[in-house]
Order: structure tokens, then sequence, then C-alpha cells
């Protein structure tokens, strides 16, 4: 195969910052295997914001492709469990509840499939299958992104990566950044100990590609033409995206990473295999602000008042319900008081970084609730948060 072509280190040019700044927004995706948890629902509500008051500064392309990322063991022996020990059932519904417990249930047992058993599984997946199971998943995800006022940026479309494993192994020779030891018998790695990081295997000994393959496939060949990527991500993967950040460097823009830490509940980080969301999914934080009578507009910069500004990046503050009702009670308040201009003023509304396009929702965010700040306009509050 011929390997292909990786643009120039672009870093540093007058022509980078020529114009308006092309920006690369990447978040991480989540499994459609269960509900939107208070962990995934902050992750969403960064990017919403980040995005959205980006893209008034700077060409924003959105790229979060749940294809790109069901190749995983995580998703296809999860396919296959539902397949073998619940067979054609009708998944159409079931509500994310029901498919998440079927999930803790696999993640729970000791069996994992081979890969030759998900081979057939992977395949369908290139040429845009997508499990009945995560298909329903998507569609109740859709409801709740609509209801929250948030980007679709996909969710239901088919969105392969325009590399292929064996054109992320080329691209990684041609840097210098690959180990392939398979003529061996053995994995492929990503080697990176020459910028002093570990080597990371990202396909194994089967040829089982792991998230960072997916990850490269995807990224490699969308960095070269944007000059920042912004990664936003767990940050239980801080290791990976060190890893990417370095090589998606290497192929011209500047990257930036966002870890997000997750968020407690009743004391205690949760992981969506381990169960414990319940009571806490999106659909059951969205139902208890309709019972408080909130509009649209209350309820969706309530919750990215609390999210976002109120819980802060890192995972130190748990979630808790009366906080997220005081945040809605604040954005009526704020959605009251808010000049009638219906245009949005980058200039006065956005804390800008000296060194980079993309805005931080956080230090925008929390702005909205100091004592000191301008009333925002209707047109900025619509713009980024509604």
């Amino acid at each position: 195969m011929t390997a292909p072509t990786l643009a120039p280190n672009l870093k540093g040019t007058a022509a980078a910052w020529r114009g308006r700044r092309r920006v690369l927004l990447a978040p991480i995706t989540v499994t459609p295997t269960k509900p939107l948890n208070p962990s995934h629902i902050k992750g969403l509500l960064w990017t919403e914001v980040m995005y959205k008051a980006t893209r008034l500064l700077a060409d924003v392309t959105y790229r979060y492709s749940h294809t790109t990322y069901h190749p995983t063991e995580q998703t296809l022996g999860f396919w296959e469990h539902l397949d073998r020990t619940v067979g054609d059932g009708d998944y159409s519904s079931l509500t994310e509840e029901q498919i998440g417990e079927l999930y803790v249930g696999y993640r729970s047992t000791a069996w994992r499939a081979p890969v030759a058993t998900l081979r057939p599984y992977a395949e369908a997946v290139e040429h845009g299958w997508v499990h009945p199971a995560s298909v329903q998943v998507l569609k109740l995800w859709s409801r709740h992104y609509a209801e929250l006022g948030l980007h679709d940026p996909g969710l239901l479309r088919h969105q392969p990566p325009a590399f292929g494993l064996e054109e992320v192994v080329a691209a990684l020779e041609e840097l210098g950044l690959c180990l392939d030891q398979r003529t061996w018998g053995g994995p492929v790695y990503l080697d990176l100990s020459g910028n002093g990081l570990p080597l990371r295997q990202i396909i194994g000994a089967d040829g089982r590609p792991n998230y960072l393959a997916c990850a490269l496939r995807e990224l490699m060949p969308l960095a070269p033409a944007h000059d920042e990527v912004v990664l936003l991500y767990d940050c239980e993967l801080d290791l990976d995206y060190r890893l990417l950040e370095r090589v998606l460097s290497l192929l011209g823009p500047s990257v930036w990473r966002v870890p997000l830490g997750r968020v407690p509940i009743d004391g205690e980080i949760r992981f969506a295999r381990q169960g414990g969301w319940q009571g806490y999914g999106a659909g059951d934080l969205l139902a208890a602000a309709r019972r408080e009578d909130h509009d649209d507009a209350v309820m969706r910069l309530g919750m990215r008042l609390y999210f976002i500004a109120m819980l802060g990046q890192g995972p130190r503050q748990p979630f808790r319900h009366d906080l997220l009702r005081k945040a809605l009670a604040r954005a009526a308040r704020l959605l009251a008081a808010a000049q009638h201009d219906a245009t949005a003023d980058p200039d006065v509304d956005m804390p800008r970084h000296p060194e980079h396009a993309y805005i931080d929702p956080y230090r925008l965010t929390s702005s909205l609730l100091g004592k000191q700040r301008h009333a925002p306009t209707v047109g900025f509050l619509t713009e980024v948060y509604l």
C-alpha cells in the first residue's frame, strides 16, 4: 500500500494566522449502549458551548462520529452478546435504562467473543450497519439532544473515517512512529518513545483495534486541514490523549487537550458498565426540570450553568439535585434581565485567549454568574446557550 501523503508542519506560519482560524473540535464519543449519565451530559454541554461560542470567531468543524468507534470490542462484543443471549428481539420498544441493564449484564460476565466471531460485525459497520439496540439508544439520545438544544453532529448518520487501519499504520510509519510486529505474530504499537512517552498498543496481535487506533483513523486525515485541533475527553484517558496530541501536532495544527473529570454520584465516581445511573440519566433530569414548569430556554441555560460553571472542569464536585434547581432559577433570572439586543458581539462577550482560538466554556459560562458582569444580550444567550 502507498503511504498517505502528510501535510508539512504549518505551525507558526503567517498564513496560519491570516483571517479566521480553522478549528477542528473532536470530543470523545459516548458508546450507545446505555443512558446518558451526568458525566456524559457534562461532556456534551462543554462541547456544545465551546462549539457555538468559537464559531462566532472561527471556522469550526465539529467531528463526532459513532461509526468510527463502533469497531472497538466494547461495542462489537456487546452486540454479539445480545445476538447470542437475546436473539432477534424487538429493541424499538426498550428504554435506554433497559438496554443499559443488558450492557451491565454483558460487562459483568467473563466471556469475550473471539475476533473471528466479531469480524462480520466489524465488516458490517464499515458498510453502515448498526445493531438495532444501539439504533434505539441513538434515537432516544436524539430526542434528548433536541430538548437540550444540542447540535446534532450526526448521531444516526453513517460517518466512516477517511483512513482504514492499514492507512494509519502506513502514516505512522512515514512519521517514524510505528512498531509493527505483525510479521512475527505480534501487535502494532504507536511508538513515541523518542518523545519520552511509552509504547502504546493500537492493534492487537489478533488484529483488533482499540479506541486510540480508531481515533487515529478519524483525526489523522482531518488534522492537516485545520489550524487548531481541540480534544475534549474523559480525564481517565489522559495518556492516550497525550499520545494523540503529539501525533496530530506533527501533521501541522496546534493541538489542545481539554480533559474533563467525571461527575461523582453520592460521593462515588461510577462507570456506566457498573450501573448506578438509575434516576440520574438525561431523561430523568429533563423530566425533573419539566415538573418545575421551566420553559426550554430556562432549562437549556440552567443545565449549562450547572454542568459547566458550577461543576467545573475537574471531578471534585458531586452531582446535586438542589444545586441544579438553583441553576435553573438563576437561568430564569438571567433571561429576564437580558438586554433585548438580537445580536451577539464577540468583542464584548468572549473571554479570548492569546494562544488559541477556541473559547473556554468554563471562563465564559462562569462569567455569567459574576455580580459585576454586564447583563448579557438576548442575542448572545441565543447564539451560545439556547
